[in-house]
């Protein structure tokens, strides 16, 4: 693990190219992530995650996806979720929180079933976003709730089914991406609220979680940084290891995002000043990989051990 570097990075197609092949042989990411373009059936994607961890020598090699249920699905080329949101979720833990519990762990043992079925074992789940009215449709029913508590108590739940069968969790968008009124896909969001206010209710469901991952929000929050988003600021950073508490490895949102502003090559090498882990790069441009796999450095001995750790719950 000693000569990985410190950065995940997306994949084209169904299976490795050429190309990719020499890339993850040569610049070592710490882990890779799948989307629906390199998923089509259970067969195809274990040859594929198979062939990654061939290059690696390493069963537990870090393969990760984004499979939340709901709309964001990239299992639909093998199963769907679509009705199962965690806003579904967020609704039955109210009305009826003995059936929530049942249909809650029925839901994660089944996703975790098919992500072991195609060897992924880390998924970017749970959302704890709080739902906030008048905002971006970007998180919209993503998020479980709009009271914090609820969001934090259902998110130790996913946090724990999950590890109970062997897949690591990311929080995110830490620390709350819910207040933001625009899309950071394409846009730079920015909040003002006082920071008392963002630390009773925002960054409520984020803290206390026994997670070993954490995905930073593309946004801006005025009050302690008003010219760098979370990802890219030293002094958002310092708020979700010292107020939050989060202490593992914080993962950056992935940086071919447009609320980033700079070149690739300078918001990679800030998004390790400001304090990440890991950078994550998801859209698989060759070109763009290669830049974010010069400017990542190798593993930390923090990331060694925490992935060692991590390693631990796998079974």
């Amino acid at each position: 693990m000693n000569n990985r570097r410190s950065f995940i990075v997306g994949l084209r197609s169904l299976k490795l190219s050429n190309k990719e092949k020499v890339f993850l042989k040569k610049f070592k990411p710490w882990g890779v992530i799948l989307f629906s373009r390199n998923i089509n059936n259970i067969e195809q994607t274990l040859k594929l995650t198979t062939s990654i961890r061939k290059i690696f020598n390493d069963i537990k090699y870090p393969i990760l996806i984004d499979q939340e249920g709901g709309r964001v699905n990239r299992l639909r080329n093998i199963i769907s979720f679509d009705n199962l949101t965690s806003e579904f979720f967020g609704a039955k833990y109210i009305k009826n929180n003995k059936e929530f519990r049942i249909f809650f762990k029925l839901f994660i043992d089944k996703t975790s079933f098919f992500l072991k079925s195609i060897g992924i074992n880390i998924n970017t789940s749970p959302v704890l976003d709080l739902r906030v009215k008048g905002t971006s449709k970007v998180i919209g029913d993503r998020s479980f709730s709009n009271d914090p508590k609820i969001v934090s108590k259902i998110g130790d739940y996913c946090i724990q089914h999950y590890h109970e069968n062997g897949i690591g969790t990311v929080i995110k968008h830490i620390p709350g991406h819910g207040r933001a009124k625009v899309d950071s896909h394409n846009f730079t969001p920015i909040i003002d609220k006082k920071v008392n206010f963002l630390t009773k209710k925002d960054f409520v469901p984020f803290k206390n979680k026994k997670t070993f991952f954490a995905m930073t929000a593309h946004i801006i929050f005025t009050k302690i940084d008003d010219k760098n988003t979370v990802t890219l600021s030293k002094k958002m950073i310092s708020v979700i290891r010292n107020k939050i508490g989060f202490k593992n490895i914080l993962i950056s949102d992935d940086l071919s995002m447009k609320s980033l502003k700079g070149s690739l090559k300078e918001n990679t090498i800030k998004t390790f000043k400001a304090g990440c882990n890991l950078a994550l790069h998801c859209n698989a441009n060759y070109k763009e990989m290669q830049i974010v796999a010069k400017n990542s450095p190798l593993l930390s001995k923090f990331i060694i051990k925490k992935t060692s750790q991590f390693y631990k719950i796998l079974s």
